[in-house]
């Protein structure tokens, strides 16, 4: 009895063994002589002190003064009255030039009446000329009249790599210097909706309040990239951290600080991303899907057509629709540049001349007192209508710092119902209205409430 159990538990493993050896599983193994290396040893210190040292006095603690306008007004279309009351505000930046070049983010100068610069080490306060500003991107030059200062050494930011070391340099909720440190997450982060064109480096260096503006510097002591915002519930670091990379930093930079303003470059084409299902059309490529084709625009004139695929632009290969928006408008108007696309599965190339984005936009807008007026969207002027009983109205689509307008307190996305007696309903109402020259009551919508302001 015995001798058959024995036969029958071998013959029951061998028929396991048999069912599972089409599974079985070969694993790797770490080489058991890998050595340890212990960085508390005697005389051993684990530290990037000499890298940081050199780098810390290239960054900046910046401080501004602004006038902001109370809501007192708000609800009272027939009242005027406002209170103006000042505010302070502090951030970071980063010396450029050894003559006082200083990057920051367009935020924390944005409205700025007054901006002062102190510096690691240095008891002396410079006072700062704002020098020029991209809001659609985030940067900004300001700059302090000194000389020998310690210029930051930048890095081609395309050849940062996802775990790179880097470091955080700025001035968290006004503390002063801090250093933080951290890895790189990832890199080209975009379709994030801080600002319209985004191409944001990752990390999980602890980035808070007041580090906006400063810099994201790897282990080499080189700038990787300006620290511009982080993702957070709760308003305080969780570990995405976002900045701006260095070559959109420099490109920017190059143009406000000859020109005082930056101007994109404009291809003319509505985009979209390729998913997984269209690409099977382009031979499993990405790139920038073109789905509309503006009339007379340089994408026109170049023949590219709706349903061609930008997959390179100049070499530089286009992944997606932001992509394919960040690598135009990196260029300067009237710039050639080689496109190549897929069309029917067949690579073409061809040269396009690009136009100006601001040439573009002009055309529908209208700047007076500092402020640009664009047409109101359809849809939100359906939902005036719906919502707050208003017929009509134009749009503030941007506003320039210091100008009469900003200094009246007329802000960025407000929406004009009315100047003095006449309800404006269109851009040539606006014009007609203000093409005198005296005061006049400006009534603004905005967040649900209207109040006016003179101009």
């Amino acid at each position: 009895m015995e001798e058959k159990m024995k036969k029958t538990i071998l013959i029951c493993l061998f028929a396991l063994t048999f069912a599972y050896a089409k599974d079985s599983v070969e694993f790797n193994y770490a080489d058991e002589n890998t050595q340890r290396k212990n960085p508390t040893a005697q005389n051993f210190i684990l530290s990037y002190n000499n890298v940081l040292e050199n780098v810390r006095t290239s960054v900046v603690n910046i401080s501004t003064r602004k006038t902001i306008t109370s809501g007192r007004a708000y609800g009272n279309p027939f009242n005027d009255r406002q209170e103006r009351m000042p505010q302070g505000t502090s951030g970071s930046g980063v010396i450029i030039s050894k003559n006082g070049y200083i990057v920051t983010n367009n935020h924390v100068v944005a409205g700025a009446d007054e901006i002062k610069v102190s510096i690691a080490g240095d008891k002396k306060e410079y006072k700062a000329k704002l020098i020029g500003t991209d809001a659609k991107s985030d940067v900004a030059i300001i700059k302090i009249e000194g000389k020998d200062l310690n210029a930051v050494t930048f890095l081609n930011s395309d050849k940062v790599k996802v775990g790179d070391v880097v470091f955080a340099l700025g001035n968290p909720f006004g503390v002063g210097e801090t250093i933080t440190q951290g890895i790189v997450s990832a890199t080209g982060r975009s379709g994030i909706g801080i600002v319209e064109y985004e191409d944001f480096i990752q990390t999980d260096a602890s980035i808070n309040p007041g580090n906006s503006g400063g810099a994201l510097i790897n282990s080499a002591g080189h700038l990787i990239g300006i620290n511009s915002a982080i993702i957070s519930r709760t308003g305080g670091n969780v570990g995405i951290g976002l900045a701006i990379p260095s070559n959109m930093v420099t490109s920017i930079a190059t143009q406000l600080i000859d020109k005082g303003k930056y101007t994109r470059a404009y291809l003319g084409v509505g985009i979209s991303d390729v998913n997984e299902d269209m690409s099977s059309f382009y031979d499993n490529n990405y790139g920038g899907l073109i789905i509309s084709i503006e009339d007379n625009s340089p994408a026109a004139k170049a023949g590219l057509k709706r349903g061609d695929l930008i997959i390179s632009i100049n070499g530089k290969e286009v992944e997606s629709a932001s992509g394919l928006k960040n690598i135009v408008g990196s260029f300067q108007p009237s710039r050639v540049v080689n496109i190549k696309f897929l069309r029917d599965k067949k690579v073409d190339i061809v040269n396009v001349k690009l136009g100006s984005l601001d040439n573009q936009v002009a055309s529908g807008t209208l700047s007076y007192k500092g402020m640009n007026i664009t047409a109101l969207p359809a849809e939100l002027q359906r939902l005036l209508r719906i919502n707050a009983n208003i017929g009509g109205g134009v749009l503030v689509d941007d506003v320039e710092i210091n100008s009469e307008a900003h200094t009246s307190g007329i802000m960025k996305d407000d929406i004009v119902v009315q100047i003095e007696d006449t309800e404006i309903n269109s851009i040539d109402d606006f014009k007609l209205t203000t093409s005198t020259q005296q005061k006049k009551r400006v009534y603004i919508f905005r967040r649900g409430n209207i109040f006016a302001i003179v101009l």
